[in-house]
């Protein structure tokens, strides 16, 4: 079983990171910081719809800040969605800033509504943490999944991944609720090869989101990371693979049911070939984000020992050892992907 007993390090985004951030246009000049977030009035708990404990509270501000706050909330937007352009703004509203009470960043949730069609997005506003702008990035190139983001100096903002929560998704009966089962454990058994190759650990089935997409034929399922806190920062392999997790048992049921171990191979190779045909697209990025990162203190020292050690065991490859950083290990695991 996969555990994470000891809460982790924040780790601040340095010089050699921003410049990076800066080139490929994740830095923008933000008018509102986490911190100024935190200077709200009062607060009060949020619940479902089945009046459960969210563990947000729904945050109000003074009059007096109220304004300044929620255009400077909408500015963010617009950097976040548009680059900047006002014109989208004209027509949105702050309905709601959330705040969590748990995790280890402790992020904001801001709902947006717009006035003309009554549409509402969300986006969330966070400490920036080096190890989870590593992750973001390293999932915007490596999977077949987009994300927006943007930083400003230690603030980090980013965008609402729509999708089942997996832990509600999997309460469900999956071979009875479902219509293709198999698909949905194709899936997973991708996700989990993404997750050991990127090494994002921590994908319980509370840290992902389920999106279903019917087709005219079939229906497809993708599993997508909502969480990147946990950016190659364990040393224990197990956590950077999914199937280790008990919350994620049902899905790894409903793989030892349909697939034989023929099939699991194939589909580790073919999600390996597809990150490989990514990276070879992205090389200058790759390159570029790797040379920061191999460089960056992103881990404790011990925690890097028994990764490499292990990691070294799994794919029988001594160079594991030869790493000094945690940017070094993940590097190393590119370049098997690209090698094989």
């Amino acid at each position: 079983m996969a555990l994470i007993s000891k809460k982790k390090t924040l780790y601040r985004i340095n010089q050699q990171l921003r410049r990076y951030l800066h080139k490929y246009n994740r830095e923008h000049v933000m008018n509102i910081s986490y911190a100024d977030l935190l200077r709200y009035d009062n607060a009060i708990v949020l619940y479902d719809k089945n009046e459960v404990d969210t563990l947000w509270e729904t945050v109000f501000y003074s009059p007096g800040d109220q304004e300044e706050v929620y255009e400077a909330l909408k500015q963010i937007y617009a950097d976040l969605k548009t680059d900047g352009n006002e014109e989208v703004i004209k027509h949105l509203v702050i309905d709601r800033v959330d705040y969590c009470t748990y995790g280890n960043t402790h992020p904001f949730r801001i709902r947006i509504v717009n006035r003309v069609n009554d549409n509402f997005d969300y986006f969330y506003i966070k400490i920036a943490d080096a190890s989870r702008v590593y992750g973001l990035e390293l999932e915007h190139i490596l999977s077949p999944n987009r994300i927006n983001y943007v930083t400003h100096e230690n603030t980090l903002v980013e965008e609402h991944i729509a999708g089942v929560p997996g832990d509600a998704f999997l309460k469900q009966d999956l071979e009875q609720d479902l219509e293709s089962p198999i698909r949905l454990a194709k899936e997973f058994v991708k996700f989990n090869e993404r997750c050991l190759v990127q090494l994002l650990g921590d994908m319980h089935s509370a840290n992902f989101v389920v999106i279903t997409t019917p087709d005219f034929e079939e229906i497809y399922y993708r599993i997508r990371p909502i969480d990147f806190d946990q950016q190659c920062y364990e040393g224990k392999k197990t956590v950077y693979l999914p199937q280790y997790f008990k919350q994620n048992n049902a899905l790894i049921e409903l793989g030892m049911k349909y697939m034989t171990p023929e099939s699991v191979w194939q589909y580790q190779i073919e999600e390996r070939s597809m990150i490989a045909s990514r990276l070879k697209s992205e090389s200058q990025r790759v390159y570029d984000l790797m040379a920061v990162m191999s460089k960056d203190e992103i881990a404790p020292p011990e925690n890097v020992e028994q990764l490499k050690s292990e990691l070294a065991k799994h794919y029988e490859d001594n160079r594991f050892l030869n790493c000094k950083t945690m940017g070094e290990i993940v590097w190393l695991s590119l370049e098997l992907v690209m090698r094989h």
